[in-house]
């Protein structure tokens, strides 16, 4: 089986990562290997082709691939909330939480993850065409192996683009290099408070797959629980991971990343959350109706989050 994740040198997607090698997914009779498909609405694409099994990537992104929510489940959340960060240029000297700073300015955002971005401006009064604000990829950020939020640091620091939105590994870079100022952290309390349910880190799969195989579910939501409680345990295991597949720099960074997110491991995709992201979703234009909970969030998967 394969699981697609759309950023590898990041924390956002890494319970995924790890639950392969770490051995979690095995430990559950499950043989998973896992590959990079950037950008996001591509790996699920590759899902609903019957290509890959698993998606572990923004939860809203399935609609890409799946209109209306027909076809894919939700099965657990790698982490809870809006896990993107805005940095903007060090120069610009921007204070925390201050929106005015995008005015005029180039942010460089993935497809798909733009959306979060563009909703959250919204939110915080921000008009894009009003305030001269462009959203577009970021240069070089195309292309197999390249890494959105690495590619993304590089880029602000070589003044391509006035900021950023993008993952914590990329933000990490760019502040430490001071070629970065983080200006929102959705996730840890800045910005319009229900923009953090637009969406999150979670592990989707096929409603095909799961009525092919029915334990299909529980097993992948197990995986992903003891990959959480190793990480809490040791959270050392994540340089471990890094050091197979992340340049050394980076490779020394991903523990102490996994260190923050810690607080936001939680398998429950909540229907709080649920109809935040719908709303989310609708605001933006990329669903019409109302789905029910019921309909997009595996019960099978449920029944196992606490376990």
């Amino acid at each position: 089986m394969k699981l697609a994740v759309p950023d590898l040198i990041s924390n956002s997607y890494f319970p995924a990562v790890a639950a392969v090698e770490l051995g979690f997914f095995a430990a559950e009779s499950l043989d998973v290997e896992f590959e990079m498909i950037f950008p996001v609405d591509r790996a699920y694409r590759e899902l609903r082709d019957g290509n890959i099994q698993f998606v572990g990537g923004s939860a809203h992104s399935a609609l890409a691939a799946f209109p209306e929510w027909q076809g894919v489940k939700l099965l657990c959340a790698q982490a809870q909330g809006m896990y993107w960060f805005l940095v903007m240029r060090a120069d610009l000297k921007a204070a925390r939480g201050d929106l005015s700073v995008v005015k005029g300015k180039s942010i460089g955002a993935a497809p798909w993850v733009e959306m979060g971005l563009r909703g959250l401006l919204k939110a915080g009064g921000i008009d894009l065409e009003r305030d001269k604000v462009t959203i577009a990829p970021v240069p070089g950020a195309v292309g197999a192996g390249v890494n959105f939020g690495v590619t993304a640091a590089k880029a602000l620091a070589e003044g391509k683009i006035d900021g950023f939105w993008a993952n914590g590994m990329g933000t990490e870079v760019a502040v430490r290099s001071g070629a970065g100022t983080v200006v929102l952290d959705v996730r840890r309390g800045d910005g319009p408070k229900a923009c953090f349910n637009y969406t999150m880190a979670s592990l989707a799969t096929t409603d095909a797959l799961l009525k092919e195989n029915p334990k299909l579910a529980g097993a992948a939501v197990r995986a992903i629980l003891k990959t959480h409680a190793a990480l809490k345990a040791d959270p050392e295991l994540a340089a471990k991971v890094g050091r197979k597949h992340f340049p050394a720099s980076e490779a020394e960074l991903i523990a102490e990343l996994i260190r923050r997110d810690l607080p936001f491991y939680d398998p429950t995709i909540s229907e709080e959350f649920f109809k935040g992201m719908n709303a989310f979703s609708r605001d933006i234009g990329i669903l019409k109706g109302d789905p029910s909970y019921d309909e997009v969030v595996s019960k099978d998967a449920r029944a196992h989050w606490c376990a």
